[in-house]
């Protein structure tokens, strides 16, 4: 009997210990959190012109191109925005489409700022919901080997002179860069979630048509 008294006496001595202290409660970091980026925060000074030089590597493709997209008066090659077209195509359907002119400016300042190759996580995106930049070949998804994403996210800001969507995506090591549809505010983002669900979305139309190469 004396033993099972204190065998009494220490449960309910573990349940008042409990009951003092409550399991604490996880904190959840979202998924997604994003917001208009303030106009205090845009680019008001002119952006210098950049020297056209990309160096390239589409991973998922495993190719990757060395070009300037100026020629030598300082319009654009036509070739070398082809060649680049043709690595930002659709992984899944293989379409191509011209891609945003700006958007490869913006790529060759970043090359110019970081002088390392950049690699190209995702591009053009023909099966993806029509809503996303990726659809309207205004987007890219990019990394640079030794370079940190906040490193990289920080320099791109420092471009965007309003109009320019950035997130930064920790989980899979990548920033997006693009420019939202006329008349949107730039806007940021960070997304834990990881590179897209792997769900096909039906596209309900068809962005610019791809460049040809020329000689």
């Amino acid at each position: 009997m004396r033993r099972i008294g204190v065998f009494v006496v220490a449960a309910l001595c573990i349940a008042q210990v409990a009951s003092a202290h409550p399991k604490a409660k996880h904190s959840r970091v979202a998924a997604f959190s994003g917001h208009n980026a303030a106009p205090s925060t845009l680019r008001t000074d002119p952006l210098a012109r950049p020297s056209g030089e990309i160096d390239l590597k589409a991973e998922n493709l495993g190719e990757e191109v060395h070009v300037n997209i100026y020629k030598a008066d300082g319009s654009f090659d036509e070739a070398s925005l082809a060649k680049l077209d043709d690595l930002f195509r659709c992984v899944r359907t293989g379409e191509v489409r011209a891609v945003r002119r700006e958007l490869y400016e913006q790529l060759s300042r970043i090359y110019d700022h970081f002088g390392k190759q950049i690699n190209l996580v995702s591009g053009f995106r023909f099966a993806e919901r029509n809503s996303s930049r990726h659809y309207h070949a205004s987007a890219m998804d990019i990394r640079i080997p030794g370079v940190s994403i906040n490193e990289m996210y920080k320099f791109a800001e420092s471009l965007d002179a309003g109009g320019m969507g950035l997130g930064l995506y920790p989980t899979s090591q990548f920033i997006h860069v693009d420019f939202r549809a006329p008349g949107e505010p730039s806007y940021r983002w960070t997304d834990y979630s990881g590179h897209n669900s792997g769900k096909k979305h039906k596209s309900t139309g068809r962005t610019q048509p791809a460049r040809k190469p020329t000689s």
